[in-house]
């Protein structure tokens, strides 16, 4: 380890557990370090952002708060990956994880298995929300001149016999889901899959979880997403499941 750098992570540590910030003299002391090599690596943390002085004491600069921010963001990240691989290996189905954002459908997570492939994405997902159960559930969420908005973008296309045929007929679909009920789609995207996804909604953003099956399979679709229902309803219960991951 280079010294230096150790000395500067024990003053960072040492702004980092004092709120309302601390001088100098404080922070050597609880580094451990000489007043002197203490100013020259406090002076160089606040040159680079990691640290700000205000009033003589030091606080946590733009620069750390960044730094914060991408560990807090990947650690949600890698909370929803682990929930949606224990989901898939209880259900016995691949899982997946999106979003709406900025008009646009975003597949964010997908946990599967070889013996359980996800859904391969023949066609982009982002432009064939008419067709899959992860984007009629968001879709179902917007309000409906952010549908239409997306449809002048996306227009309603034939994927398989079984896509609905026009945006009408889409409009009118969406309007008859239930608030917090699975969306299904079989066979409208892919042939041979059968999907169901459930809305997560959290303030002004829409967000989804989804499973799929084979066709042949299509008799637990509406069993295994009741069952990640309840699986979705348990993980929010005990964690602020942050959406913007």
């Amino acid at each position: 380890m280079i010294g230096s750098v150790q000395r500067a992570m024990r003053l960072l540590e040492a702004v980092a557990a004092r709120e309302h910030g601390a001088p100098a003299k404080q922070l050597a002391r609880e580094a451990g370090l000489a007043l002197p090599t203490a100013y020259h690596l406090l002076r160089t943390l606040v040159h680079e952002g990691y640290l700000c002085r205000e009033k003589g004491l030091f606080f946590l600069g733009e620069a750390a708060e960044r730094l914060s921010s991408s560990g807090a963001q990947q650690k949600r990240r890698s909370t929803v990956s682990d929930a949606l691989a224990r989901w898939r290996d209880s259900i016995g189905a691949p899982v997946y994880y999106a979003v709406y954002r900025d008009g646009e459908i975003e597949v964010m997570s997908v946990a599967d298995t070889p013996g359980n492939p996800a859904v391969e994405e023949w066609a982009d997902f982002r432009e064939t929300g008419h067709a899959h159960a992860i984007g009629k559930c968001l879709l179902s969420q917007l309000d409906e001149s952010a549908r239409r908005d997306h449809l002048d973008r996306y227009p309603v296309r034939s994927l398989t016999p079984y896509t609905v045929r026009d945006n009408a007929g889409l409009l009118r679909r969406l309007e008859r889901t239930g608030r917090m009920e699975p969306v299904t789609e079989r066979q409208e995207y892919a042939l041979g899959t059968v999907c169901a996804a459930l809305p997560i909604t959290a303030g002004t953003t829409a967000a989804t979880m989804a499973i799929s099956l084979p066709v042949h399979q299509a008799d637990r679709l509406l069993p295994a997403a009741r069952q990640l229902q309840g699986e979705i309803g348990r993980l929010l219960g005990s964690l602020a499941i942050s959406i913007s991951i």
